[in-house]
């Protein structure tokens, strides 16, 4: 038993452990009694005798890694090499979702029950505060929050790559998340058709906002993405070549994109740079100077509600793009190039609209199997008025060449086989010469 100066009673344990003296705090008294600190003491002796440093064990025990510091490293190490908004969106749930359960735990005690038990909670949904007034009332009159199914999944693709990461950084052994329950998702196919396309075109045309109407028909023209139109510059589309250079930074699959565009395109942005001033390199400028257009969300409300289209999103040009290139022939492969796509298993979603040039070559076949070719048989003529009626014909083997067709008799008959129909006739008996 050690007294401090302050008049505290604690049983220690001194031991030596490669050269280095320790000294092990067990307990204070009278919490820990004589008889409780002996046997105690006893227990971390055979520790010792075994290799084992109780007080190094029990320092490292302090400077176990908790969730919020992995979290922390993930953002400084990892985030940095995902694009903004990914960056923004992953800190965001982290930060909303994960610290306020987990960051307190040690890394190494999230179990797969953890992980499953979290992405329950999220893809359950929650309730939002509400900003304004309208939308508190709105909020009273729901019984339950909006599940957020999605949500839940890129969740936990984040959680796998973080606590992948994790056992590298030796901070675990292994990946709790790994094999996580995947939500099913519906991919969003919503195609503008062409009449949409003639009234969108038409708003167009008539809008005030020249600036606003040029994103919108620029997105519609080459398929790209709104961020890769609102952060286009002069410097990078050759007019003469006629190719659109997006630069790596500004891309999704952070690779350089070469994209042809076609002599509108061109013409629109010569148009653009006779609108903006010489010294800007914004293809459309913001309001705010040295930035570019950032706010689009409510031009295009107005640009729908006057061209009387609904259920429209700026990213489904995109989609529209794509399914114009399959109409006019396209290949996926050329597809999956000028949309920027890197895994061709992206552009396998537009592979149904490429059924209708199928679907007609199966009704061409369709088409020869269900024709009648009865129409093109040969049938035999009535009986010569010299016969006698009761005279039936009599033909001779050899008055038949290898080229004639064979000899029917009666009306021509139709039966199904393999979904299809198909004519007969019965064939006439030959008479042999007596």
């Amino acid at each position: 038993m050690v007294i401090y100066k302050s008049g505290t009673k604690a049983f220690n344990l001194s031991y030596r452990v490669g050269g280095r003296q320790r000294r092990y705090t067990i307990g204070q008294w009278p919490a820990w009694s004589v008889v409780a600190a002996r046997e105690r003491a006893k227990t971390i002796r055979r520790e010792i005798e075994l290799s084992c440093d109780p007080l190094g064990n029990r320092q490292a025990e302090r400077v176990i890694p908790h969730v919020s510091d992995l979290i922390e490293r993930y953002k400084d190490e990892h985030l940095p090499k995902l694009a903004e908004r990914n960056q923004a969106d992953q800190i965001s749930m982290l930060t909303k979702l994960v610290l306020p359960t987990w960051g307190n735990r040690p890394v190494r005690d999230i179990c797969s029950a953890d992980v499953n038990k979290l992405l329950c909670q999220v893809a359950s949904g929650r309730h939002r505060p509400a900003r304004t007034n309208k939308q508190r009332s709105k909020q009273k009159h729901q019984d339950k929050p909006k599940p957020t199914p999605i949500r839940a999944n890129r969740l936990g693709e984040i959680l796998r790559k973080m606590f992948n990461l994790s056992v590298q950084w030796k901070m675990r052994e292994d990946n709790p998340a790994d094999g996580f329950h995947k939500r099913p998702e519906n991919a969003r196919e919503r195609f503008l058709s062409l009449d949409e396309i003639n009234r969108l075109s038409a708003a167009l045309e008539n809008s005030t906002d020249t600036r606003g109407a040029d994103v919108i028909r620029l997105c519609l023209l080459t398929g790209a993405r709104l961020g890769e139109v609102r952060h286009a510059r002069f410097e990078q589309f050759n007019l003469d070549l006629l190719i659109w250079l997006k630069p790596a930074a500004a891309t999704k699959q952070r690779r350089t994109h070469r994209l042809p565009i076609s002599l509108e395109v061109a013409d629109l942005v010569r148009r653009r740079q006779s609108a903006v001033p010489k010294d800007c390199l914004w293809l459309f400028p913001g309001d705010v100077p040295g930035k570019p257009v950032h706010e689009m969300r409510r031009y295009w409300q107005g640009i729908l509600k006057q061209a009387d289209i609904s259920d429209v999103r700026i990213h489904d040009l995109r989609h529209t793009f794509a399914s114009l290139l399959v109409s006019g022939g396209a290949s996926l492969e050329v597809i999956g190039k000028l949309l920027g796509h890197t895994q061709m298993s992206t552009t396998q979603r537009y592979a149904h609209l490429m059924e209708s040039p199928l679907r007609e070559s199966v009704n061409a076949v369709a088409g020869y199997v269900k024709s009648k070719p009865s129409q093109h048989t040969q049938q035999v003529t009535s009986l010569p008025p010299q016969l006698p009626a009761s005279t039936p014909p009599v033909l001779s083997a050899t008055s038949l060449n290898a080229s004639s067709p064979a000899p029917f008799s009666g009306p021509a008959k139709e039966a199904e086989y393999g979904g299809g129909w198909y004519s007969y006739q019965a064939p006439l008996r030959l008479q042999r010469p007596q």
